[in-house]
């Protein structure tokens, strides 16, 4: 039976040690070639002649330390598992393949990578399966306990949720979840080590702050809540979380988070502009009651340095972070949330500044990526300036407003 024959050469196999530390160990080389005894493989010369019955030939062929065959089946179970998610009624199937063959993913060259992409690419169809998601980051990470040292990648609230029984999949995390993940992130941009040392050299990521982006964005996407709610939260960690962060670092952690955002998929960073669209629709901006000017409010500077209101500032500055990482596909969804999302919104002068700060700072990458994104925000800011004069009885600010439109014309 080859299905039996494959499972019991995996069960060999995983015990022999085949990572970046095991060039340096000495039984290795005598448990692969115990491997290779056990489970001998027939190339092409010495399977034809064995079929056709002809001598044996008279060359040995080398020995083969560095690969057999479950490593060669790990790339075709890349794929299967693929194929097994697009098809939810064969679940259990694949739940029972990862229970058997999981552990080969500890000889996989790219593990958090291949997580990464399966959870992201396959987002929708895995968001109302959080015991799968569970089940593949199990099979995937847990595969590597063994050779790992403990904490290289899963936090420890995320581990404490994967020893919990099969069928419990209840855990909403609280803001404090959200905010150590983040500070993970931050400490380890800013060169304080937050995982086990690891010779980088055989390492899948170039350096730690790679490798905790990555490992950060495969838990949050395998949390078994929505993606809006782990959105809201992560913008939530700078909008209601600053008190606890240290003020010289605000600007660390507000481009961590947009860092974040930009690598997990549409579903969670979406949030972002049904948040700016509250801030768009607060009375706030439509009745302006502060002392303080609107450039003043929108400035992150002043309002973060002079301890003003900062819902406006900082909500720009989250949106510039995540925008500042996106891709190009990603950004270019602005002119679309502007033209059906904001545009039946802006009725006052404030308004109108707080869209002319949200995109005027983008209209260079714009104008370098996708040219044409300029013409319909340019389009834009002029159908609502004539809106904004028509709700208007005087506008104060035509000076700054007309020094962005001018050039745009």
């Amino acid at each position: 039976n080859a299905e039996l024959s494959l499972a019991a050469a995996v069960g060999l196999f995983s015990g022999v040690v085949y990572s970046s530390g095991a060039f340096r160990l000495q039984p290795r080389h005598e448990k692969h070639l115990a491997f290779h005894r056990k489970y001998p493989e027939k190339f092409a010369p010495e399977g034809i002649l064995e079929q056709t019955g002809g001598p044996s030939s008279p060359y040995h062929s080398l020995p083969v330390y560095f690969g057999n065959v479950c490593l060669r089946f790990l790339p075709v179970f890349d794929i299967v598992i693929h194929r097994y998610l697009e098809l939810p009624p064969v679940t259990k199937s694949l739940e029972t393949l990862l229970e058997h063959l999981g552990c080969l993913y500890k000889f996989h060259d790219r593990p958090v990578t291949y997580l990464y992409n399966t959870l992201h690419y396959y987002e929708r169809k895995l968001r109302d399966r959080p015991p799968l998601k569970r089940r593949l980051v199990a099979a995937v990470l847990g595969s590597l306990r063994d050779i790992r040292a403990p904490g290289w990648s899963l936090s420890e609230p995320y581990q404490n949720y994967m020893q919990r029984q099969t069928d419990e999949t209840t855990w909403v995390p609280e803001l404090d979840y959200y905010i150590k993940l983040v500070k993970r992130i931050v400490d380890t941009m800013a060169g304080k080590p937050q995982f086990p040392s690891t010779d980088w050299r055989f390492n899948e990521f170039p350096n730690p702050a790679a490798h905790a982006l990555y490992v950060t964005c495969v838990e949050l996407m395998a949390v078994p809540v929505t993606p809006s709610l782990v959105g809201n939260n992560l913008l939530d960690v700078v909008a209601k979380g600053y008190t606890v962060i240290a003020s010289n670092q605000i600007q660390l952690w507000i481009n961590s988070v947009g860092l974040i955002m930009a690598a997990l998929p549409d579903s969670y960073w979406s949030v972002l502009h049904d948040r700016l669209i509250s801030i768009l629709s607060c009375p706030q901006l439509s009745t302006w009651k502060y002392r303080n000017t609107p450039f003043q409010l929108f400035n992150f500077n002043i309002t973060h340095n002079a301890m003003l209101e900062n819902k406006f500032s900082y909500s720009l500055a989250l949106a510039h972070s995540m925008w500042h990482h996106a891709g190009v596909g990603q950004i270019s969804t602005v002119p679309q949330f502007v033209k059906e999302k904001v545009h039946p919104i802006v009725k006052t002068e404030e308004q109108f500044l707080f869209l002319c700060h949200l995109v005027g700072p983008f209209l260079q990458r714009f104008n370098t990526d996708r040219p044409r994104c300029v013409m319909e925000l340019t389009v834009e800011l002029y159908e609502l300036l004539e809106q904004v004069d028509r709700n208007s009885v005087h506008m104060k600010y035509m000076d700054p407003i007309c020094d962005l439109l001018y050039p745009l014309h």
